[in-house]
């Protein structure tokens, strides 16, 4: 009888064992942001309306119905005049980009953005065990993994990754290779580095739904340092709670609605259809059915079951009765329930507004991505990461918050996480010289009282237009 205690006390405390080993080993399967560096361009990079102008002027088979359609885009897109643009577009080669300007484009970010984090975090570029790179419009052989290795000499066992295009959500999908690749290695540090190549997709003809992108998108890149090394938990700003990834490439209006391609004059650009608001909404809406689970809590989960049911019983009961009185049966999830703060991509105002409108978000809560769009634009995937430096500089990060992660890329995709915030944070960032200028009084951008006067115009022929032109040729 005491031998067979003795069975059960041994077996219990295996079992026991077993358990306390799952949850030790789960501690190293973490994901942790130990430090980021948005990338700013120099000073001469800058995209201010003259020079907006100029470049519409030098663009070939433009006429006054696309000048009027750009004035509206560019006005309504919410883009301020300190957004920045590829060195070939200031210097006015954007219809002839060599393979040289998107390389070195590329460079001025690695060498400039890297360079800062690791310095920063005090990380030799030796003790990197994972590299990944995305840049979705321009791919380079060498890699340009290969490039960042070569530049700083990292260890020749160093697995590497390089991504192109997955488009503006490809930050979360390198995010989501990182994670589980710590799920089976332990103490490993990570870069992800993540940027968009303009230099050799800027589009030079005047097909409306590729030119639309001239007006979004804007020069930027960041790096990422993750780990999963428990000794480096206390240092680290944010941990990663959860991650869902939607792709509805199955669907032909979906996979149809972004992409690269050759207008009929055989310019390359980038094509946004009609559709890319109900496409978006598709799947944004199939992401939020996923994750919503994962990051809400519960009471809020059965407050909204309840009361969807009620307003559905509602409505039965008022077509039983014959009533013609409409009755909504519209319930929202209340995600503040569950989230502190919301990082939104920044692919416009019209996708920031669309997104804040279906989780009922307010003002306060669009107020970094409205910015983070304001001030550097459509930067494609490391957009999040403006609009994260944006709170962070506001002070607004505090220890054990929820932080909400959005983006949406070609394909199409929509992808979101949500982080934990680990300490307070407030460190001087991308955003240090002009934080104290933002939120502005105005976002109204200056173009409309610059060429506004383009709508007034009814003959491509006029003298208006013809000295509008002329300019160009006095400058």
């Amino acid at each position: 009888m005491e031998f067979l205690s003795l069975i059960y006390l041994v077996a219990a405390l295996y079992f026991c064992f077993l358990i306390w080993k799952l949850f030790d080993q789960k501690k190293d399967q973490e994901c942790y942001i130990l430090d980021y560096q948005c990338y700013k361009p120099t000073q001469d990079r800058m995209l201010g309306t003259e020079l907006c102008g100029k470049i519409i002027k030098r663009t070939e088979d433009l006429g006054l119905n696309e000048y009027k359609f750009l004035l509206k885009a560019i006005v309504s897109c919410g883009i301020g005049e300190q957004t920045y643009a590829p060195k070939n577009v200031i210097e006015g080669r954007e219809a002839s980009p060599t393979l040289n300007d998107a390389i070195s484009e590329m460079e001025e970010f690695f060498n400039d953005s890297i360079a800062k984090l690791l310095a920063r975090s005090g990380i030799s570029p030796s003790e990197i065990d994972i590299l990944v790179v995305n840049i979705s419009m321009f791919t380079s052989l060498p890699s340009l993994s290969s490039l960042i290795i070569n530049r700083y000499k990292m260890r020749h066992d160093v697995k590497v990754y390089n991504l192109t295009g997955m488009g503006c959500s490809a930050t979360l999908i390198s995010l989501d290779i990182v994670k589980n690749i710590f799920k089976s290695q332990k103490n490993k540090l990570a870069l992800l580095v993540t940027s968009e190549s303009l230099s050799p997709n800027w589009y030079p003809g005047n097909n409306r739904s590729m030119i639309l992108a001239n007006c979004l998108f804007r020069t930027g890149g960041c790096a990422i340092l993750l780990t999963n090394k428990r000794s480096l938990k206390n240092t680290s700003i944010m941990k990663l709670k959860c991650l869902v990834r939607t792709h509805h490439g199955a669907r032909d209006e979906s996979y149809n609605c972004c992409q690269k391609m050759e207008d009929e004059q055989g310019r390359v650009g980038f094509y946004l259809d009609k559709a890319l608001p109900l496409v978006a909404t598709r799947a944004f809406v199939d992401n939020l059915r996923e994750i919503s689970p994962k990051i809400l809590p519960i009471r809020e989960l059965f407050r909204f079951l309840v009361v969807s049911l009620f307003f559905k019983k509602l409505k039965k009961i008022a077509s039983w009765l014959g009533s013609e009185t409409k009755i909504s049966t519209k319930s929202s999830l209340n995600f503040k329930s569950g989230v502190d703060h919301f990082c939104l991509h920044t692919g416009g105002k019209a996708v920031i507004d669309g997104v804040g409108k279906s989780l009922n978000l307010s003002e306060y809560d669009l107020e970094p991505a409205r910015m983070a769009l304001h001030r550097f634009g459509n930067t494609s995937a490391s957009s999040l990461w403006y609009v994260l430096g944006y709170m962070e500089a506001k002070k607004r990060l505090k220890k054990g918050d929820k932080v909400f992660m959005i983006s949406f890329g070609a394909g199409f995709k929509c992808n979101s996480c949500l982080w934990e915030v680990m300490k307070d944070v407030g460190e001087a960032n991308v955003w240090e010289d002009c934080i104290h200028d933002y939120p502005p009084q105005s976002l109204a951008n200056p173009f409309m009282d610059k060429y506004g006067w383009m709508n007034e115009v009814e003959d491509p022929n006029s003298s208006e237009i013809r000295n509008f032109l002329s300019e160009e040729g006095n400058n």
